[in-house]
């Protein structure tokens, strides 16, 4: 069977298939659409076609894809309707897009839920988008071969039309419907795709299709959402993790204008109002007193404490490749060998999105709606049914564009969602909940924090002969929905991302892992997730080790992964790139790090100088990516160049520090995020692999805060083994 051909697998086929694998045009955007309507193919009845579960034909000729993948600013909402577009041979200025509905038609193609994240909505959508792009494109073939009477074999489609050249005729999309109909022509079982060198929008770039709107102000994002007789909520929770109301007085917040009600909720205590400014005037007003709890003790310093002490002991064995101490023992005593010894540690770290968390929620007796900008539908709606007691067909959610996520809002206790589904139940009207960004920076979920310890020897030869690492944080995936799939004999696989199986040939490798007790702050994935702290550890260890064996970092990596080929790829087209060796001038310094993130290999030189009172300026980062198929390329610089930043603020800046059970930081004046005079010039090389679209979004974050500190090495000398810098005594130079 050609590579290019697509049978029709059930859903559990796939599923199970996937779980064995390890400048455009202006385009119409349409955020009217919500969780109603036919979800499965439908070729009968008048109006549109519904040609099958992702495409709809207008009589107009327009084109609506329903996309099943959020648009968080990842570039979804442009990137999966140019696969449709493709197979399909659209005119890109009919495309109109919509949020596919909660419905099992639109789960993720690998993970069978209906959610948004790990990098993965290009890739899970790249066989079926296309396929059904193409299956469309075959019936309107044979409608047209019905209408002229003529053989479909040779008839072709370009632009939105069904093309007869010999005749010298052509038929809209649009002008088809009726024939289909007529005929109840179905998509075939299996379709031939076009080959990649036919591509014409497949690997071009594309503008965003929800920009235009965002500019103008036109997009709704969940904070924007209007109903009528909707009122605005504010909670007030406790200020230590877990604590529980144990009295509250309402008196002096409802005698504010515009408060219409304060009720107790699991979260804290609500207050309810015609505005959010009134909602906040009366939570200001409100009395409560606490239960703190068992946290009200917890502190950063002791989590440390803590995690220093367990990665001294023997952990979980997450990879144990070879005999470490058997090489240990072999090489340890060789004076020309080197032993190197060291302990990483990274702190929690807040989300930070520029929308903050909210909800609107109208619930009725027998059903409820929600508008929500979540990455994890599927989740939230059964969440919110066994709360109410309802069906999950009662439950609709409208999701909305959202303004940032980095994975808060995929959380797997549908915290923003079922609050305000929480504060409306039992009103007459609908509700909106508005986080502020003291709420969710003080009271949210975070990156894990976490240590680890790293040992290795080298021998005189410089070859990396024993690696050996233990890691202490928090798990992820422990105690949620997806436990049974990525937790491995009690060790997270999410967590422990980038610490094992990367793409460095060496002979003992043992990794080690500690899953300390979830107590106070709640751990959820950012943006790279396990890699954040696993790609600072390893590839500054991996530079430490190079350094003691006199060799080169950048000829060390190309050693290492000759067994790799595409990684080996990146780094040969790095070198290049950086012209990597070159002289570099006094206070400036180059370092490198790379990582195999997500399904797709990277790695990034950033290029600095610093002065002689600890200020540094990030010069220039360059990064390699071989992201598979670039569908969008100029969508992936774009997530290259976010994650860059994303990743450089966390490095210099981002800590959320704990004393006695509450967070310390609250808004971005103590939580500082980049600005523009720290923005380095990106410059981004894709590599063109020709496999299929693997992950994009997350990879760039991962490796930058190890290329930061690999490089102020370079210039001084001094290695940074904990993060952020600006604990180190180091600043931005803007």
């Amino acid at each position: 069977m050609s590579d290019n051909r697509i049978d029709t697998l059930t859903r559990r086929q796939f599923v199970r298939a996937a779980g064995a694998a390890a400048g455009g045009l202006l385009v119409g955007f349409n955020l009217s659409a919500c969780d109603s309507g036919p979800v499965s193919g439908q070729v009968t009845g008048d109006g549109p076609l519904l040609a099958n579960t992702f495409i709809r034909i207008a009589l107009d000729n327009s084109v609506a894809i329903l996309v099943n993948h959020s648009e968080k600013g990842n570039g979804a909402y442009t990137a999966l309707p140019m696969l449709v577009a493709e197979e399909l041979d659209l005119d890109w200025s009919s495309i109109t897009v919509e949020p596919a509905p909660t419905s099992p038609e639109y789960y993720h193609a690998w993970w069978g839920v209906y959610i948004t994240g790990g990098s993965t909505s290009t890739g899970s959508s790249w066989g079926p988008l296309r396929s059904a792009g193409a299956k469309t494109r075959a019936m309107l073939l044979e409608a047209a071969s019905r209408y002229w009477e003529t053989d479909a074999s040779g008839l072709t489609t370009a632009g939105g039309y069904v093309v007869d050249a010999a005749n010298g005729r052509k038929l809209a999309y649009g002008d088809l419907i009726a024939t289909i109909r007529e005929h109840d022509i179905q998509p075939p079982e299996s379709v031939m795709l076009k080959d990649p060198a036919d591509f014409r929008i497949i690997g071009k770039d594309r503008r965003r299709i929800d920009a235009p709107e965002k500019v103008t102000g036109k997009a709704v994002f969940g904070i924007d959402v209007e109903l009528p007789n909707l009122r605005t909520a504010t909670v007030l929770r406790s200020p230590v993790f877990g604590g529980k109301v144990k009295s509250f007085d309402a008196s002096e917040a409802l005698l504010v204008e515009g408060v219409v009600k304060v009720k107790e909720v699991s979260s804290g205590v609500a207050v309810v109002a015609d505005n959010f400014w009134a909602a906040r005037k009366g939570r200001d007003a409100l009395k409560v007193e606490w239960d703190l709890g068992s946290n009200a003790g917890l502190s950063t310093a002791a989590f440390y404490e803590e995690y220093r002490r367990l990665v001294d002991t023997d952990g979980l064995v997450a990879e144990d490749v070879g005999d470490v101490e058997a090489a240990f023992r072999e090489f340890g005593d060789s004076e020309d060998s080197s032993i190197v010894e060291a302990v990483y540690e990274l702190p929690y770290l807040a989300h930070a999105t520029m929308e903050p968390m909210n909800a609107v929620a109208d619930v009725r007796a027998d059903r409820c709606e929600v508008w929500s900008g979540t990455q994890f539908q599927s989740n939230d709606r059964r969440l919110i049914a066994e709360y109410l007691g309802l069906s999950e067909e009662s439950v609709v959610i409208h999701r909305s564009l959202m303004g940032g996520s980095f994975g808060r809002r995929a959380s797997t206790i549908a915290d923003f969602t079922l609050e305000a589904v929480e504060v409306a139940n039992g009103e007459s009207f609908p509700v909106k909940v508005i986080w502020s960004r003291e709420d969710d920076m003080r009271g949210g979920f975070y990156r894990p924090l976490f240590v680890h310890k790293i040992r290795g020897l080298v021998d005189g030869d410089g070859t990396i002969q024993a690696w050996h690492q233990r890691a202490a944080g928090q798990s992820i995936m422990q105690d949620t929905v997806f436990e049974q799939a990525y937790m491995a004999d009690g060790i997270d696989v999410y967590s422990m991302d980038g610490c094992v199986d990367q793409p460095y040939s060496i002979a003992n490798h043992r990794v080690e892992s500690h899953n300390p007790a979830k107590v106070g702050p709640l751990p959820l994935w950012w943006r790279a997730v396990g890699q954040t702290h696993t790609g600072f550890a390893y590839e500054s260890f991996l530079d430490e080790l190079a350094h003691a064996a006199g060799r080169d970092p950048m000829e060390l990596r190309l050693e290492l992964t000759r067994d790799f080929p595409r990684m080996h790829q990146v780094l040969e087209t790095m070198a290049e790139a950086v012209d990597w060796g070159s002289p570099r001038a006094d206070n400036r310094g180059v370092g490198l790090a790379a990582r195999t993130a997500f399904g797709s290999f990277l790695a990034q030189v950033a290029e600095i100088s610093v002065t002689d009172d600890r200020q540094i300026h990030v010069d220039k980062v360059t990064c390699v990516i071989d992201c598979g198929r670039a569908v969008n390329p100029l969508g992936v610089r774009a997530q290259v160049q976010s994650g860059i930043v994303y990743g450089m603020t966390a490095a210099m800046t981002g800590e959320i520090e704990i004393e006695e059970g509450r967070v310390k930081q609250s808004n971005f004046h103590d939580y500082p995020v980049m600005r523009m005079p720290h923005m380095p010039e990106v410059v981004v090389h894709i590599v063109d692999s020709g496999a299929d679209p693997s992950g994009v979004g997350e990879p760039p974050t991962a490796p930058i805060a190890a290329a930061m500190t690999n490089a102020l090495f370079d210039a001084t000398g001094e290695r940074v083994r904990k993060l952020p810098l600006i604990n180190q005594g180091w600043r931005f130079r803007s």
